[in-house]
């Protein structure tokens, strides 16, 4: 079914202590925004609106433009913030659901958007997410008719006893038919504490009409709004909980799920075993029988079937891992690409390079890739081996079966079969560790 989705996104959020906008603070790698937005696509959303106040210039770069903005002047309430909309609803039949939504909800759930579009769809003229809160304290009280229809909103303060003992409160979050909206909007008044406009509003004018209030009832968690850092935390945790609960679902062997943090975006395959401590960041996919080792950091990586990586190594954006390829303790990845059957073991630093097949990178190796001004690449072709500690600068080539010495500076390419090899003549001199020594004790004692 089609509905608009308008989400208010305009107030302050100065609890959070950013200069960041509250919408785009980030939630499981992906801003708060973009899961409400995310969430009203599922559902089914035609056209999305987001009502931004006039120095949100930073958001507005950042919304997709699928989504319209329509500036609020000043903070005078939701009300006034859904007003700002009525030119848009004023073009659309009377009959078509308008969603208001908050961009600092990041738990609502497709579903519950999709229920909420019906039940207008079906002949609620104005449909209210309610929750049954532990501690109702503060909370509107939606007060229900013996029919359980929507009869008003009673705010905390002006709650009867009997009233106060109401569980079932306001969310915030509600829908309309977009004719509804253009008849009453028009209609609310600033005769509140605050001289604002607030949508609950809707509500007591809508009772004074024929129209038909509903409350779909969900859990208090999916209705949680982010203010401070502290909220933040705890949709954080929440979203976490939900994604490796799905990821486990998927088949995905967790085997510290709570170590574990993955972001919205994580793709998994089949038969993945993910250790302890590991951090998954933004657009990484993972391909079946891969094995992620403890205490491991990816981002921006592909990595492909019957791979190991870790513990201990991270892949930066760019890394793309082909099949059967091992990454061990401490290496570390950027912009690089390993053909099927390599391997980089142990404490090396590989960036902006193209490792072709079965090439073994020895203990301690590094592309000196950046030279203080621009990035250089390395290319290692297939079957080649590169000694411990080896430094290969950058631009250059290792030829196909060719083995670099250990401990080597490789300025050169190194051709196909050959041994590169760059040392320093070794030196011995006898009895030199004890002419060291005599005189390192010679100093000691003088002091």
């Amino acid at each position: 079914m089609e509905f608009l989705a308008i989400i208010l996104a305009a107030g302050k959020g100065s609890r959070l202590k950013s200069n960041l906008a509250k919408p785009l603070h980030k939630v499981a790698g992906r801003p708060l925004i973009s899961w409400v937005s995310a969430a009203a696509n599922t559902a089914g959303a035609s056209a999305q609106i987001c009502v931004v106040s006039p120095d949100d210039q930073q958001l507005c770069r950042e919304l997709p433009n699928t989504i319209k903005t329509v500036i609020q002047d000043s903070p005078k309430g939701t009300g006034d913030a859904v007003k700002c909309c009525l030119p848009n609803i004023n073009q659309l039949p009377k009959d078509l659901p308008i969603l208001i939504l908050y961009a600092d909800t990041p738990l609502i759930q497709a579903d519950t958007l999709r229920e909420l579009a019906n039940r207008i769809e079906a002949g609620t003229d104005i449909c209210l997410v309610g929750f049954n809160a532990d501690n109702p304290t503060g909370y509107g009280r939606i007060v229900l008719s013996e029919e359980q229809m929507v009869k008003a909103i009673i705010e905390h303060k002006d709650a009867s006893e009997l009233e106060q003992k109401i569980r079932l409160v306001n969310g915030g979050v509600m829908a309309a038919k977009a004719g509804l909206l253009t008849q009453l909007l028009p209609k609310l008044t600033t005769a509140n504490s605050q001289n604002e406009q607030y949508l609950t509003e809707l509500v007591s004018l809508a009772a004074n009409t024929d129209a038909q209030m509903d409350v779909l009832v969900t859990e208090e968690n999916e209705l949680a709004g982010v203010n401070d850092k502290v909220q933040l935390a705890h949709v954080e945790a929440i979203l976490q909980d939900r994604l490796r609960a799905m990821a486990m679902a998927n088949g995905v062997t967790l085997q510290a799920p709570e170590t574990i943090f993955l972001s919205a975006d994580t793709s998994f395959g089949a038969d993945i075993v993910i250790e302890p401590h590991v951090v998954i960041g933004r657009d990484v996919s993972i391909a079946d029988n891969c094995v992620i080792k403890a205490f491991s950091h990816l981002e921006g990586a592909n990595v492909g079937k019957n791979c190991v990586v870790g513990p201990y190594a991270r892949l930066r954006p760019g890394t793309n891992l082909r099949e059967n390829v091992s990454i061990g303790n401490f290496v570390e990845t950027k912009n690089t690409t390993f053909e099927d059957g390599s391997k980089a073991n142990h404490l090396s630093y590989l960036g902006d390079a193209e490792i072709g097949q079965k090439v073994n990178i020895g203990a301690g190796t590094i592309t000196c890739n950046y030279d203080g001004v621009n990035k250089f690449k390395t290319t290692i072709h297939d079957g080649a081996f590169i000694g411990s500690n080896s430094a290969l600068v950058a631009p250059i080539t290792i030829g196909k079966d060719a083995l670099v010495g250990a401990g080597s500076v490789i300025t050169k390419d190194v051709d196909e079969n050959a041994l590169g090899l760059a040392r320093s003549p070794q030196k011995q001199v006898k009895d030199g560790a004890v002419a060291h020594h005599k005189k390192a004790n010679k100093k000691r004692l003088e002091k």
